[in-house]
């Protein structure tokens, strides 16, 4: 990210309300088929899938029929955190492969409609693949299934995994095992009270990875909101930073606004260090998908 690069996203926001938008790009193992009615069709390797999407608030490409006729599996929701997948055609695994470049990942069924990766966030893979080296610390936290900490591990940084689910970082770590990769080292732990004692430790990174739940439950059963804790998460991993380091920030809570984004960064970071972003996707159909706001910040 240049500086004028930053300046200009900051100053477009600020006299027009546009937020420039940065777009994930299919790879040969994932496609965004299509969108629309509350649902979108996505290719996983052989697989495909019909998700609920609350953002597929336009008409689809194709007709859902044809939707049908191409699926294996349908989630059909029975609560608003929770359902069930409908089989769609006979002997579709519950579990199978795909690949990210040489990277490889063990997708499956959940009741919470995910499969364990977020497609949307090849658009950060890309930049920790520019932006890392060989020795670098790198801090990956809400860290999930694993994808960015393996991007980041596969360029050579030492990468410190954190998450509060036992049950993600053995998914991570068997990730790590498929992609050939090693000394990734994994915590257990609320990940916003891990970063606070990092910070009391005075220990520092190259690069700081926040992918936050919009609400959620700690290791001991904590209530967590974002919208509660994004100051203090910002300013952690500030004091967390060296100098040079880069912070990505992806939150997807409908109660965190591109300028709440900006106003709590621009505590720590001046114009032309921070840049805010909506992600979007674009399905093969040509339609364009929101997938959330973005916060990239160089310290």
């Amino acid at each position: 990210m240049s500086a004028n690069e930053n300046g200009d996203c900051m100053n477009e926001e600020a006299q027009t309300g546009i937020i420039p938008r940065e777009y994930g790009q299919p790879w040969p193992d994932y496609e965004l088929l299509d969108a629309g009615d509350g649902k979108k069709l996505e290719r996983w390797g052989k697989v495909i899938t019909i998700r609920p999407e609350i953002q597929a608030n336009f008409k689809p490409g194709w007709p859902f029929a044809q939707w049908r006729d191409m699926a294996h599996w349908e989630f059909e929701e029975q609560s608003s955190t929770q359902g069930r997948w409908l089989n769609i055609k006979p002997h579709a695994p519950e579990q199978w492969l795909i690949s990210y470049g040489n990277l490889n990942f063990g997708l499956k069924l959940t009741k919470f409609k995910h499969v364990g990766l977020f497609p949307e966030q090849q658009a950060n893979w890309r930049f920790i693949k520019e932006r890392v080296s060989a020795g670098q610390k790198v801090l990956n936290l809400f860290a999930y299934t694993g994808a960015a900490s393996l991007v980041a591990r596969d360029n050579g940084a030492e990468v410190t995994h954190v998450d509060s689910v036992r049950q993600m970082i053995t998914w991570a770590n068997e990730n790590k095992e498929r992609s050939n990769l090693s000394d990734i080292k994994w915590v257990h732990e609320d990940a916003l009270k891990f970063a606070q004692r990092e910070l009391k430790r005075g220990n520092q990174y190259a690069g700081i990875i926040m992918d936050p739940p919009a609400w959620g439950l700690g290791v001991k059963g904590e209530k967590w909101k974002l919208e509660n804790h994004l100051s203090g998460l910002i300013e952690t991993a500030y004091g967390l930073m060296n100098p040079g380091a880069f912070l990505i920030l992806n939150t997807y809570s409908p109660k965190v606004e591109p300028a709440d984004l900006a106003m709590s960064a621009r505590q720590y970071f001046s114009a032309n260090q921070l840049e805010i972003k909506q992600l979007w996707m674009r399905t093969k159909t040509g339609k364009e998908l929101y997938c959330g706001n973005l916060l990239r910040a160089v310290k």
